[in-house]
């Protein structure tokens, strides 16, 4: 064991993995958890915390660096089982959407209405974009975002819910502190990969996560993040801004596993589920896009009439009304419904999905979500 003070290790830490682009050396896993574990226990200053963070990534992090920053974030986190056996954890990209318009804040009350439950987690807001996110709508839809993970279980549990929301705040405080710190870095680093994948409640037997990616190295990357986190599947869509729906107005792919088996690429396509849109993604009213542009760290009261807007689409969704959004959880239920097995077919997954929302189950559970009476516990 390192008996050195941690000021001296992470300062050890620092010189070995920010030495230029060529001399750089790789922490060992061992190492990486270790400087992450001072850096949530707030035992070194805040400078050297982005110092460790950005010089990470400008040499590129590693596997192991990536797994062991893990383990320090898997042991600080608040962790449920839930009496289901099956989970779908579902993880759009923290710092929102600023292209179009987001619908997995409605998504786990579908899947819901499925028989699968399902919860979303995220954040309040965060950058580099600052755009729409889960936490926004659903706190303006009235559900109360700053419960505890074990109330977020019950809701996952109660037959005429069945999905929750839940906030990194929640299950992981000691991460929550550096949104400031995030903020001011400006660029992205390793946490904003890892902590899609964090997994505050699981299932008694299986927990899927069901999550976006962008850049096309990155398939293998969170493979072995999703492994290593426990879950024991995995669906990483291709989706629009990184999120977890995919096109609907083109053919598109995901990468996943199941259990023991290789990762495995599929082939996406909004056709074979009878969508047609000539929209990408449920697309930004007139001056949405001018609004978006103001939106900051300290400035989150301007999202607010897009954040409203989102809601009656979602609403009006749910509802059964036809269009993008509606084609959204159409699209993103058959993608979940498909990989752990509830459909044989891509029709028959479709099929389930949109008769879940037009008999209105999926809105009464949405509803129901919402106007929840489990207390509340905030940090």
């Amino acid at each position: 064991m390192n008996m050195e003070s941690p000021i001296k290790r992470m300062r050890s830490y620092i010189q070995r993995i920010a030495t230029g682009p060529e001399l750089s050396k790789p922490l060992t896993r061992e190492q990486a958890r270790d400087g992450f574990e001072i850096i949530l226990n707030r035992q070194v200053d805040p400078v050297q915390v982005a110092i460790f963070l950005i010089a990470l990534r400008m040499k590129r992090e590693t596997d192991d660096e990536n797994l062991g920053v893990l383990d320090a974030l898997k042991d600080c986190c608040r962790r449920v089982t839930i009496m289901s056996d099956e989970l779908l954890s579902i993880a759009d990209p923290f710092n929102g959407f600023v292209r179009g318009l987001p619908a997995t804040p409605f998504l786990p009350s579908v899947l819901a209405a499925c028989d699968f439950p399902a919860y979303l987690h995220g954040v309040r807001q965060m950058g580099p974009k600052y755009g729409i996110t889960g936490h926004q709508v659903l706190k303006e839809a009235g559900y109360p975002v700053h419960m505890s993970p074990e109330n977020a279980a019950r809701l996952l549990e109660d037959p005429h819910v069945g999905w929750a929301y839940l906030d990194q705040q929640q299950y992981l405080p000691e991460l929550h502190e550096f949104c400031d710190l995030r903020d001011k870095m400006v660029k992205r680093s390793l946490i904003s990969t890892l902590e899609v994948a964090i997994k505050p409640l699981s299932g008694k037997l299986r927990t899927h996560l069901y999550t976006g990616y962008v850049h096309k190295a990155y398939p293998p990357v969170y493979e072995a993040i999703a492994r290593h986190a426990e879950f024991q599947s995995m669906i990483l869509v291709k989706g629009v801004e990184g999120g977890c729906i995919p096109s609907l107005s083109q053919v598109s792919r995901y990468y996943g596993y199941i259990e023991n088996n290789p990762l495995t690429l599929h082939k996406l396509s909004p056709f074979e589920l009878s969508i047609k849109q000539d929209k990408r993604m449920v697309p930004l009213e007139e001056g949405h896009a001018e609004v978006l542009k103001m939106s900051n760290f300290h400035n989150i009261e301007t999202l607010k009439p897009i954040v409203s807007y989102i809601l009656e689409l979602g609403r009006e969704a749910l509802a059964g009304l036809s269009g993008p959004l509606f084609d959204s959880l159409v699209y993103g239920a058959a993608i979940a419904l498909m990989h752990v097995g509830k459909a044989e077919t891509w029709q028959e997954a479709a099929e389930i999905s949109r008769d879940a929302i037009t008999s209105g189950e999926a809105k009464a559970r949405f509803e129901a979500g919402c106007a929840n009476n489990v207390n509340s516990v905030s940090i």
